[in-house]
């Protein structure tokens, strides 16, 4: 265990996703030899994520036990055309209640919050995302309301699972369903590649963390340092260490899913399963990103298609900056969050008029290389400042930011807007 704590850097929620792996496995290995039921099947994951939240949350876990309940008292008692304005509403002031009792303990108390609160809070997120969805799909009729059979169960599972509790990725509610019911669950060998892969890709993204950090610690922050360039060089290097961080919970939260079986729905047209694209992103992929744009719907993709599903397509004016509002209102409307989501939606605004006016003049194989590398290296230090702002929160972070001139590649995203 000591080893597993050493792994997860100190970081509770990461040991407790890797603590939940072989309890994953073991109710993939149930429900392949034709132990569990159906209905025991809910109630393992359900029962799974009831401990996990009473162990890691202790009396936090409420917060997460009255959305469930508030889930199915929705379903069952209003209409499937009204649940789900009513579900998004009540749950997002429920969740920004206790987002504001942290900043209250942190900015006006200056105490620091139990982190089984911010667990429990963390954890409320994903909850959102997931009885959000579900009640579109009931709006939209794409999922039934009827209480019938396993429904009931299966709507509280779908809410408390456990290897969703901690960690994404989202899984819509008729994925999780086919997941849990199918018995044509994938044979041993693919099954056991793919979290071996998910295993490999985790010890990989933990590795190029301590060359980081050591890099990081080589340089020096100096504030209104005559040398500019290591400046920007040292907060682009702290924003791979931070993005690492979310690499590395997205990998080991697929490898829980993946263990569980979660995601499988049956086998492709040449015979190969099926996973539905349950992932949060490669990283590589991510960080090759040449554009703030392509970065915005690569970086954390479950997350980026519910933005876009309940908001971005919603919205008659400004979609993009509603878009990005919301996200600042779901993360918890800290000062740093509300600016950091205000220069991505500012950049990948300025990247859509930049692109529309030089697509056309890239008429040479030359002038299109040297485009893809100027704006990969400019993605990547607007990107640096919106990761900055929004990880560090406070107000401190734009202190951060402009002692460095690196705030100078967000204004430049202004200029485009306004120029172009």
């Amino acid at each position: 265990m000591d080893l597993v704590w050493t792994l997860c850097d100190g970081n509770p929620q990461l040991f407790y996703q890797i603590v939940n792996i072989p309890f994953a496995f073991l109710f993939y290995c149930l429900s392949r030899k034709g132990h569990l039921s159906v209905i025991n099947r809910y109630v393992y994951l359900t029962l799974g994520g009831f401990i996990l939240a009473i162990v890691t949350m202790g009396p936090f876990s409420l917060l997460l036990f009255f959305s469930a309940v508030l889930l199915l008292l929705l379903i069952h008692c209003l209409h499937p055309t009204h649940n789900h304005q009513w579900m998004l509403g009540l749950q997002m002031c429920w969740q920004t209640c206790w987002h504001l009792y942290l900043q209250y303990q942190l900015y006006w108390l200056q105490e620091t919050p139990d982190s089984r609160l911010l667990l429990a809070i963390s954890a409320l997120m994903l909850m959102t995302q997931r009885v959000s969805s579900l009640s579109l799909d009931l709006q939209e009729g794409t999922v039934t309301s009827r209480f019938q059979n396993s429904r009931p169960i299966a709507f509280l599972s779908y809410s408390l699972n456990f290897p969703a509790l901690l960690g994404g990725p989202l899984c819509s509610f008729n994925t999780f369903v086919q997941s849990v019911d199918c018995n044509a669950t994938p044979s041993l060998a693919p099954y056991l590649g793919r979290l071996t892969s998910k295993i490999f890709q985790v010890l990989v993204l933990v590795s190029v963390k301590y060359p980081l950090k050591e890099l990081l610690k080589s340089l020096t922050f100096r504030i209104n340092s005559a040398c500019v360039c290591q400046n920007i060089i040292w907060i682009w290097i702290l924003s791979l260490l931070l993005k690492m961080n979310y690499y590395v919970h997205w990998k080991i939260s697929e490898c829980v899913n993946s263990a569980a079986g979660i995601g499988f729905h049956g086998y492709s047209g040449s015979g190969k399963p099926s996973w539905d694209g349950l992932s949060d992103g490669s990283p590589w992929v991510t960080e090759a990103s040449s554009r703030p744009s392509a970065f915005a719907r690569q970086w954390n993709r479950t997350t980026a298609a519910w933005l876009r599903r309940m908001v971005f397509k919603r919205s008659n004016r400004s979609p993009l900056f509603m878009t990005f509002g919301f996200s600042a209102w779901w993360h918890g409307l800290h000062p740093g969050q509300i600016l950091g989501f205000l220069i991505w939606a500012v950049t990948v605004q300025g990247d859509y008029k930049l692109h529309h006016f030089l697509h056309p003049k890239l008429t040479s194989r030359w002038r299109k290389c040297l485009y893809v590398c100027l704006n990969w290296a400019f993605t990547q230090l607007t990107i640096s400042c919106v990761v900055v702002c929004v990880e560090l929160q406070s107000l401190e972070s734009v202190k951060l930011l402009w002692s460095s001139c690196i705030a100078v590649f967000p204004l430049l995203s202004v200029l485009m807007i306004i120029i172009l």
